[in-house]
């Protein structure tokens, strides 16, 4: 990832805020027929490991183990138009560009083929995610052998973190002016990943 030092963001609890409120990664690993990319929750644990699952189908968990992988965690994102900048009224030397924040997390893949530990995973995932309902639904409310044919179906992977890098880009290169002026923009726009891009700006202006 190319990351110009203003861009960087290397806290880490900065990061892993991150990576517990937008959990849904991007997994890059090297496999039989190249690159491949695939998309699944992976849950940070205390002691920094990422923790996951793939169904039994997919090869990756055969192709990937034991190797080093990618995980690209997404935050928000959005357009920034120049039209937002005082100094494009000024002088005209403005163009368009793109604010978003990332993290990267690279480590070793480990395969994991334990239906007590699949079982402790998703129970954990479920219910942090399930926490906000009204009436959570919990994996011991389907019945026991029907739960015990899905942990068949899947196999767990686990990620030990060697190296970790976060982007915030967010018109740090900008004047102040400027800033203000995409926070502003981002704000009357209004969609949920606008209104929170405009709010990371926003925050670190006032820092």
């Amino acid at each position: 990832m190319y990351l110009p030092a203003h861009f960087s963001e290397n806290r880490s609890e900065v990061l892993h805020a991150l990576m517990r409120e937008r959990p849904f990664a991007t997994l890059v690993t090297q496999g039989a027929d190249g690159l491949t990319a695939d998309h699944l929750p992976l849950q940070l644990t205390p002691d920094g490991l990422l923790q996951g699952h793939v169904a039994r189908a997919n090869p990756v968990w055969r192709e990937a183990a034991d190797t080093d992988v990618l995980a690209i965690f997404h935050g928000p994102q959005a357009y920034v138009s120049p039209s937002w900048y005082p100094t494009k009224r000024a002088h005209g030397k403005a163009v368009p560009t793109w604010n978003y924040v990332v993290v990267h997390a690279r480590g070793r893949l480990a395969v994991i083929d334990d239906a007590g530990w699949l079982r402790g995973q998703l129970d954990r995932l479920v219910d942090h995610h399930e926490a906000g309902f009204l009436e959570p639904w919990r994996v011991a409310d389907a019945p026991t052998d029907y739960i015990d044919k899905m942990l068949g179906a899947v196999v767990g992977i686990e990620i030990a973190i060697t190296a970790l890098s976060g982007k915030w880009k967010l018109s740090q290169n900008q004047p102040a002016a400027n800033r203000t002026g995409v926070v502003a923009g981002l704000g009357a726009r209004g969609s949920a990943d606008e209104l929170q891009v405009a709010a990371l700006i926003a925050d670190r202006l006032d820092q």
